[in-house]
């Protein structure tokens, strides 16, 4: 098992490197999240694969697996668009994530984490805590990877692949994942405080588990995933500026104004 987490935590491959397939998906996922193509507009697969420079049956591979994640819609009449999401589509889709997110805390819990595991995660809250106190400032980007970093141990505490695949899962919808409102502070209110009181959300978790607290791990959890609505509430409101900053903010749909 260590092995597979060790692999799973290293840095992406060079894109070169990848196949065809993945790099359709990487290319195909980032398109649609940056905003590229409005919701509910049609793909057009051959400007795409000539865009990507990938032939069209990776590009229709890539299609399948995003429709799989609820970022693509199948037409009727052949091929695909892109989805909208509702804003309710996006707080249950946070509320989903800390559901799971704290099962896995409260089965980890139960069930004792492997010590390597431990002191990975550990070693993720020591270097955020450095991120947050450096002398020059917030290390923002040290900050992003070791969230990252200790929420995907998170996912692998208890053991469980299918729990896992599930947090996978729901964090590739937009603005689902533990990091997808790290991405633009300026519209965050407090911003800098709101890292560190999440910062002391994680430390609690992680005592909660070692301690063997299911129930206590679990709601810390699960309160911890909703700080992510208070921050998708804030970015919504300055979307006009962020639709193309912010990974899958563009497919939420904009509210009727007055009169609509």
């Amino acid at each position: 098992m260590i092995a597979h987490v060790k692999r799973s935590l290293e840095p992406a491959m060079s894109i070169r490197n990848l196949s065809q397939l993945d790099r359709a998906l990487l290319g195909l996922r980032s398109l649609v999240l940056s905003g590229d193509f409005a919701g509910g507009q049609r793909l057009p697969e051959v400007a795409m694969a000539k865009q990507l420079g990938i032939s069209r049956t990776p590009l229709r591979q890539a299609m399948d697996r995003l429709v799989a994640e609820g970022l693509l819609e199948r037409i009727e009449t052949g091929g695909c668009c892109v989805a909208t999401f509702s804003k309710e589509d996006i707080a249950d889709a946070i509320e989903i994530r800390g559901v799971i997110e704290g099962t896995a805390a409260r089965l980890a819990a139960e069930r004792g984490v492997d010590a390597e595991l431990l002191a990975q995660s550990g070693d993720a809250l020591d270097q955020i805590d450095s991120a947050l106190t450096c002398a020059g400032g917030l290390d923002f980007d040290r900050y992003v990877t070791q969230n990252a970093r200790f929420h995907a141990l998170l996912a692998l505490f208890p053991n469980s692949p299918i729990i896992q695949k599930e947090i996978d899962r729901i964090s590739l919808l937009p603005l689902a994942s533990p990091s997808a409102f790290l991405s633009d502070q300026e519209v965050i209110p407090d911003f800098h405080d709101s890292l560190r009181y999440a910062q002391r959300q994680h430390r609690a978790i992680l005592d909660a588990i070692i301690c063997g607290e299911g129930a206590r791990a679990e709601a810390l959890t699960r309160e911890h995933a909703r700080l992510a609505l208070i921050n998708f509430d804030h970015l919504n409101k300055a979307r006009a500026k962020l639709s193309t900053r912010v990974p899958g903010l563009a497919l939420v749909a904009s509210e009727p104004g007055p009169g609509s």
